[in-house]
């Protein structure tokens, strides 16, 4: 039951995964979060992996937040355990050695906010809806929020939104930082096609190595962090993909990566 929760499409190792719950409007129980995490534990095994995009069934909801109903009566231990189990499997999302990509449409609010954030980056429809609202119920995020969110907006702008609970459309979420780019529905549909391609032709083992030396380097002083970028950079002459790929361009072609 919870795999058919996660819908999975494979184009050439650039994998969509869909949270496929729109009559709860996407939100996150325990089903989904679990279902997610086998999936997530599956991409973390291939070696083919180019990319992950993740997205919302329908246009109503990316994830419209974590599941109230099953959150309502719960102990502080089981609170917790739940939390624990979300903060895991977002952690493997935002861990991914490739590119993960947020395609958010409508409703993007708590735990979806949260998903969002572990996200390398975001793109919105244009009836994207974002916010942490969890101090209208009476709690605070749980999902990591109140530690992404900081680090993404700004500590300022964090606390504007997890301590009023207010909802700020796509634009606003562009202009702070939350999300890279706003489209239309429409649009978005085919920017997954380009940015599938974009991915798809670069050097894999590159843009894996792009994405390790800014996580990696975030957490480092700017002098050790340079010198993780050159180790890195070194390390791509040690492949054939870095002698495809300028070989291709002296000999003027396309590289087969």
């Amino acid at each position: 039951m919870s795999e058919q929760l996660i819908e999975m499409q494979d184009n050439a190792g650039v994998v969509r995964l869909t949270i496929n719950r729109p009559q709860a409007l996407n939100a996150l129980n325990s089903e989904v979060i679990a279902g997610l995490e086998t999936v997530l534990v599956e991409l973390e095994a291939r070696d083919d992996l180019r990319a992950v995009l993740i997205t919302g069934a329908g246009e109503k909801s990316f994830v419209a937040g974590a599941d109230i109903a099953e959150m309502k009566d719960q102990t502080p231990e089981q609170a917790r355990a739940f939390a624990g189990q979300a903060l895991r499997t977002i952690k493997r999302l935002e861990t991914l050695p490739v590119p993960v990509v947020a395609l958010v449409n409508g409703f993007c609010l708590g735990g979806g906010c949260e998903l969002a954030l572990a996200c390398d980056w975001a793109v919105a429809s244009d009836n994207a809806v974002f916010g942490q609202p969890e101090v209208l119920l009476g709690v605070i995020p749980g999902f990591g929020g109140t530690q992404r969110l900081p680090r993404r907006v700004g500590p300022a702008m964090a606390l504007d939104l997890v301590t009023t609970g207010r909802k700020i459309d796509a634009q606003e979420a562009l202009s702070i930082g939350l999300v890279n780019r706003v489209m239309s529905q429409a649009e978005l549909e085919d920017y997954v096609g380009e940015l599938t391609r974009q991915l798809g032709g670069n050097g894999p083992q590159a843009v894996r190595g792009a994405k390790q030396a800014v996580h990696d380097g975030m957490d480092q002083d700017l002098d050790s962090a340079l010198a993780l970028e050159t180790s890195l950079f070194a390390l791509c002459f040690a492949g054939e993909e870095q002698q495809e790929g300028m070989s291709a361009f002296v000999e003027k072609r396309k590289p087969n990566f």
